[in-house]
C-alpha cells in the first residue's frame, strides 16, 4: 500500500513479477548466461545506485527476499507472477510455475500465480494446462512467443496451433492472457516479439483479456493502434515504468501516447521484479506529473484518480480482486517516505 503525504491510500498491484533461478549450476549453455546478463544490464543501468544488487543475489534471490522486496518495502499489495520456462537455456527452467509457487505459499493472499502455455506442446501441453489449473486455479497465463523450443525460434499468435489453447482457456474460465512483447533479450529473435499478431486473436476472442506486457516497445506505435481498435487489449507497463529514473522525459512521451490511445482504464502497473525493485518505481510514478503540453496532448492529467487506476485498480478488476480488502487492512500498508 502506498500512502501519500496527505494520508490517501493507494492500492498497488504489480502485474509483472518473477522468482527466477539463473545460477551457474542451472545454466544449460552460454545462452543461460547471456539471457540473465541482459537483465543484469537493465538492472544496473536503470536502477538508482542505492537499489543495485550484488550479482549473486540477482541471479538467485529466493522467496523470502522477494517477500521483503515486494510486500514489506515495495508498497505492493498483490503481485502477479509470470512464469518463463526457457528450458533450452536452463536445466530446471528459469522461472517456472513451481518455482514461483514458493512465494505463493509464503503469501497466499498477496500473490496471484499465473500459468504458462506454449502452443508448440500440442495435446500434451493442453493436458498439462488442465492439470496445472486443477492444482492452482489460474486466472491468467503467460505466453512467451519468442521462447526457443528445439529448432523453433518462436511462433505467432495467428498460427493454427494457438487456437486450441485459447479455446481451452475459455472453457476453463481463464480470462487473462499475458503476452510478452517487448525489447529483444539475447539470444531471442526480434521478429518473435512483434505485436502485429495480437489483433487477430483479440478480435476472435472478445471474452479474453490480452495484456501486452511491455506494450510492445520499441514498437509502441503499432501496439497503440492495435489497442485503440481492440477493447480487450491492455498495456502492461513493465520496463516502461523503470524509465522514470534514467529517462523521465521518455517515460512521459510513452505515457502520453498510451493514455491518448488507450485511456487510463487499460494501463496496468508492473515493475518487472527482480530486474527492478518496485519500491523506487512506485515512488517515482506517484510523484510524477505531466508538464502542461503533455497533459494537453494526452488529454488527461496524471491525477491521483488516474494513478489509482494504473497502479492497481485496473489490474484488480480483471483479476476479480477487491482493493478495499487491502485498503482496510492497515497492518499491510507501507507508508510513503517522508
Amino acid at each position: 500500500m502506498y500512502i501519500t503525504d496527505k494520508g490517501e491510500k493507494v492500492f498497488v498491484m504489480d502485474g509483472h513479477t518473477h522468482l527466477w533461478d539463473a545460477r551457474k549450476d542451472n545454466r544449460k549453455n552460454r545462452y543461460g548466461s547471456t539471457f540473465i546478463e541482459t537483465f543484469w544490464n537493465g538492472h544496473t543501468g536503470m536502477s538508482p545506485p542505492e537499489n543495485v544488487w550484488d550479482l549473486n543475489r540477482f541471479e538467485y534471490y529466493g522467496a523470502k527476499a522477494a517477500e521483503k522486496d515486494l510486500f514489506e518495502k515495495g508498497y505492493v499489495d498483490v503481485a502477479v507472477m509470470q512464469p518463463t520456462y526457457l528450458y533450452e537455456f536452463y536445466n530446471e527452467g528459469f522461472n517456472t510455475v513451481e518455482q514461483c509457487s514458493a512465494l505463493k505459499k509464503l503469501r497466499p493472499e498477496n500473490v496471484v500465480l499465473n500459468g504458462r502455455i506454449d502452443p508448440r506442446d500440442g495435446k500434451k501441453g493442453i493436458a498439462k494446462l488442465e492439470s496445472d489449473f486443477d492444482k492452482w486455479k489460474f486466472k491468467g497465463v503467460k505466453l512467451y512467443t519468442a521462447e526457443w523450443r528445439g529448432e523453433s525460434k518462436g511462433y505467432k499468435l495467428s498460427e493454427p496451433i494457438v487456437k486450441p489453447y485459447l479455446d481451452k482457456l475459455v472453457e476453463l474460465g481463464i480470462k487473462n492472457v499475458h503476452l510478452h512483447k517487448g525489447p529483444t533479450i539475447h539470444p531471442l529473435s526480434l521478429d518473435a516479439f512483434d505485436v502485429n499478431d495480437v489483433d487477430d486473436v483479440a478480435t476472435l476472442y472478445p471474452d479474453l483479456n490480452f495484456i501486452v506486457d511491455h506494450c510492445g516497445i520499441p514498437r509502441l506505435e503499432d501496439f497503440c493502434w492495435i489497442a485503440n481498435q481492440e477493447p480487450n487489449v491492455f498495456g502492461g507497463l513493465a520496463i516502461i515504468s523503470a524509465f522514470t529514473h534514467t529517462r523521465p522525459r521518455y517515460f512521459q512521451r510513452l505515457m502520453v501516447d498510451l493514455l491518448y490511445y488507450l485511456g487510463p482504464d487499460r494501463l496496468l502497473f508492473g515493475s518487472d521484479y527482480a530486474i527492478w525493485e518496485p519500491s523506487w518505481i512506485v515512488e517515482k510514478i506517484m510523484n510524477f506529473e505531466f508538464d502542461e503540453a503533455s497533459a494537453e496532448e494526452a488529454q488527461t492529467e496524471l491525477t491521483l484518480e488516474v494513478k489509482r487506476k494504473i497502479m492497481g485498480e485496473n489490474m484488480a478488476k480483471i483479476y476479480d480482486i477487491n482493493p478495499s480488502d487491502f485498503i482496510n487492512n492497515t497492518q499491510a500498508s507501507n507508508v510513503a517516505a517522508e
